[in-house]
């Protein structure tokens, strides 16, 4: 072989190891000490129809930048250095009009977006600080499947988390989530696990829109449900569609809930449709013999339904723990 064959040859080598070995990792740094100075950067990297995992490691620092996750990238795992200094914000919100001339709306005025199936998230902040007056202002939007957060913060006001895609499945456990006003919202099937849900106004805590053939919409085990001082009249959820599906599971309620637990949305017709239940809640705002006549107590049978396996299907966000 010619010597440039053999230089042919072994660049086509380098080429094939590059794209095909079975794990890519990228450092993301403000200080230039990472491969790349911004999230979306690193993710931009990240080679479209990926076929092997992808780990985006993000050191400490407030990340002020509208992330972009595509829908032809997949199995992208970002890590936060420290969930509580790794902050991705931004502060976007519908009405704001764009310099094209277009308008921000609910779906367009996230600061993270994830459009590519089986991404996973940990120990990292997401974060809209358009402010308590701006409206809608969404932290996080998940449209792709079976997304997971693990240890994260959804941080913000109106409409923080918005699970929009209907049929899609996601899973949240040992998350902070807080907000104002339906700050947990969508179409999706999720489950949340040892969540900590935190109301900053007298509002409501889901708005689920949840297809009338989807057996799931939001579920809820073991989370705690507390509220800003002064907070106190707070409803575990309204339906944005009517037939809305949200399930609470052995949930700690505090005082902020109202004694109903549940609204119509000013709609009666609703009260026919949403599919809303609990299961043994606890806490101050757990009693339930002032609960909307509406809403579905759970049975001990009932509840076997109720699993992770059924919820979530086939799909395992997490190894089981032995």
């Amino acid at each position: 072989m010619s010597m440039k064959g053999i230089l042919c040859w072994l660049s086509c080598l380098f080429l094939s190891l590059l794209n095909g070995y079975s794990q890519q990792r990228w450092i993301v740094a403000q200080d230039g000490s990472g491969d790349f100075k911004s999230v979306q950067m690193a993710l931009d990297a990240i080679k479209e129809g990926n076929s092997v995992p992808v780990e985006v490691f993000v050191k400490k620092g407030i990340y002020r930048e509208v992330v972009v996750v595509d829908a032809r990238k997949s199995k992208i795992h970002l890590i936060g250095e420290d969930k509580i200094n790794t902050i991705i914000s931004f502060d976007n919100h519908a009405g704001t009009r764009k310099p094209n001339g277009d308008t921000l709306n609910t779906w367009t005025c996230a600061s993270f977006f994830v459009y590519g199936d089986d991404f996973k998230a940990e120990n990292i902040s997401f974060e809209n600080n358009a402010g308590f007056t701006a409206g809608q202002g969404v932290a996080l939007r998940v449209e792709g499947n079976r997304a997971s957060f693990i240890n994260c913060n959804m941080l913000g006001n109106q409409d923080v988390l918005f699970l929009s895609g209907s049929g899609v499945k996601h899973y949240f456990r040992d998350c902070y989530i807080e907000g104002s006003t339906d700050f947990i919202f969508g179409a999706a099937t999720a489950v949340f696990i040892n969540c900590q849900l935190h109301s900053k106004k007298d509002s409501h805590v889901t708005a689920a829109s949840t297809n009338v053939i989807i057996p799931f919409g939001f579920v809820f085990f073991d989370c705690t449900l507390t509220a800003a001082e002064g907070i106190n009249k707070v409803s575990l959820g309204r339906p944005w569609s009517p037939t809305a599906s949200v399930t609470y599971i052995r949930c700690w309620m505090d005082k902020h809930i109202v004694p109903e637990g549940w609204n119509n949305w000013k709609n009666p017709s609703n009260e026919a449709t949403a599919r809303y239940a609990e299961y043994k809640s606890m806490g101050p705002g757990a009693s339930v013999s002032n609960r909307v006549r509406w809403m579905k107590h759970l049975t001990n049978e009932e509840l076997k339904k109720y699993t992770i396996e059924n919820i979530l299907g086939p799909w395992v966000p997490e190894p089981k723990k032995k």
